[in-house]
């Protein structure tokens, strides 16, 4: 993640670092609680699977609450990751408001001159 963000905040504007290296630190909080979710679910599948190999009824119906919990997770991750998408997509939009009406101003200049008789 440091390598992330040593090249994400670097090539952005000085008044932007802070609020950079705030949404970087939401980015890796995030992962790691996907990582985790993602590990526990792992080990639930491998839980669910031995259960259902075994046949044995109490294991077939702990099955019930595992994959209800599999499920949970699941939904668990899709919010995170729906998380960091608003907050890149927020991030992009911060980043870029400058660099963007730079750039409206300079190619608006440039695009004046081309239609410009000569």
């Amino acid at each position: 993640m440091e390598g992330l963000g040593d090249t994400y905040s670097g090539g952005l504007g000085n008044g932007t670092q802070q609020i950079d290296g705030k949404i970087l630190q939401t980015f890796q909080k995030n992962f790691v609680q996907v990582q985790n979710i993602l590990d526990q679910n792992r080990l639930l599948i491998n839980e669910i699977n031995q259960n259902h190999e075994s046949k044995i009824p109490d294991n077939l119906s702990r099955n019930v609450g595992l994959i209800r919990e599999l499920n949970n997770n699941i939904r668990r991750v899709v919010d995170l990751y729906a998380d960091l998408s608003t907050s890149f997509t927020k991030s992009i939009d911060v980043s870029s408001e400058g660099d963007s009406s730079g750039a409206l101003k300079s190619d608006a200049k440039a695009g004046h001159k081309r239609h410009r008789p000569a």
